[in-house]
């Protein structure tokens, strides 16, 4: 075996420890895990070109840290301090900037701004951003939510998690729902259309052409989408849809429905078609907990990519656009793949309310 021109010192046991320390701690950098590595190698009686290849490294890297450790041990394999202007802003500050921001509030505002952060603290605002964007810090931000008080909850998210997750043979598992009230809004101008450093515009004021109703159930599987358009929002209309479904799912197949609480579904009249029809199963989400049901999630894409920024003259032009968006989504369905056990549904809203109950609020 070919000897280095440089023999590495033999490793002590508080050196070999912390080398295989380096290695194995997950918040080790990579770099200083790949440096111990290279010694615990060399030191094992491997060749530098042996060890470059293993670690698919160049030579030079292996000799450098070699040469490194020889003269410094294991302080040597650490990185040297990098030239330039001594840090202003110590850890020290930091620590307290973080402290601040999660743990007060301004006396003249609801949250800190980095104007006013930096008034408290004597720093500047470019620090303050820099420290708040390190530690993914966003005071200016809010985010709502809303806990379900149904006393099924648990039952209800472990069904329908089920039913996406393992869905039963011979069978088919729709998820239901309305989007009413679609405007049919009118912008008084012409949109200017987007150009080189110019986002589109549009008029604020609009001029309302009547509403409308779709109703639409989404396959899990397939990700296709059955829907229908109607001007009004009763059970005589949702029967009509209920309708639609059975003419397009095979007959042999049953059918789980997916849908809300919503009073149009619980209606005697509604009752009394589905038991006329034993293979359709209807399993409600809990109160206020829509997310659960997948639906939502297409009718966030239809908002975002159809209707949101569109200008219609009419009603039937709204829906004119709207079945478009449908066939085309049906031309190339992708279905949403749900990843979350009901377990990791549960345990997530228990640290909600952990919070909630420790926030002293």
């Amino acid at each position: 075996m070919a000897k280095s021109r440089f023999p590495l010192p033999a490793l002590s046991a508080t050196e070999r420890e912390q080398l295989q320390q380096w290695t194995r701690r997950p918040k080790s950098a990579q770099a200083l895990a790949l440096r111990a590595r290279i010694i615990l190698r060399l030191a094992d009686g491997h060749p530098s070109t042996e060890v470059a290849d293993h670690f698919h490294v160049h030579i030079q890297t292996v000799n450098k840290w070699r040469e490194r450790f020889r003269r410094g041990g294991i302080d040597g394999l650490l990185d040297e301090p990098r030239p330039g202007q001594p840090r202003k802003i110590t850890d020290a500050h930091v620590e307290a900037i973080i402290s601040r921001t999660l743990e007060s509030k301004p006396a003249d505002a609801t949250h800190w701004s980095t104007r006013s952060m930096a008034k408290a603290t004597g720093l500047n605002q470019t620090a303050i951003s820099r420290i708040w964007r390190a530690f993914a810090l966003q005071p200016h931000r809010t985010e709502s939510f809303k806990l379900s008080r149904d006393p099924l909850f648990i039952d209800k998210v472990r069904d329908i998690v089920g039913l996406y997750l393992d869905p039963p043979d011979r069978a088919l598992v729709l998820c239901v729902d309305e989007k009413s009230q679609i405007q049919a809004l009118e912008r008084t101008t012409p949109l200017l259309p987007m150009r080189p450093r110019q986002a589109e515009r549009r008029a604020h004021d609009y001029l309302r052409h009547g509403t409308t109703t779709l109703f639409a159930a989404l396959d899990t599987k397939t990700g296709k989408v059955i829907g229908q358009l109607h001007r009004r929002h009763r059970s005589t209309e949702f029967r009509k849809f209920l309708d639609t479904i059975e003419a397009n799912v095979p007959a042999e197949l049953d059918v789980h429905l997916i849908m809300d609480n919503y009073g149009t579904h619980k209606t005697s009249f509604i009752q009394r078609w589905l038991v006329k029809r034993p293979r359709f199963h209807v399993h409600f989400t809990p109160t206020s907990a829509s997310w659960l049901n997948l639906v939502e999630r297409w009718f966030a894409a239809l908002t975002e990519k159809q209707i949101r920024r569109g200008s219609f003259r009419s009603t039937r032009e709204l829906e004119t656009a709207i079945r478009l968006f449908v066939d085309n989504h049906n031309s190339q369905p992708k279905p949403f793949a749900w990843t979350k056990s009901a377990d990791d549904i549960l345990e997530s809203i228990a640290r909600y309310c952990r919070r909630i109950n420790d926030s002293g609020r």
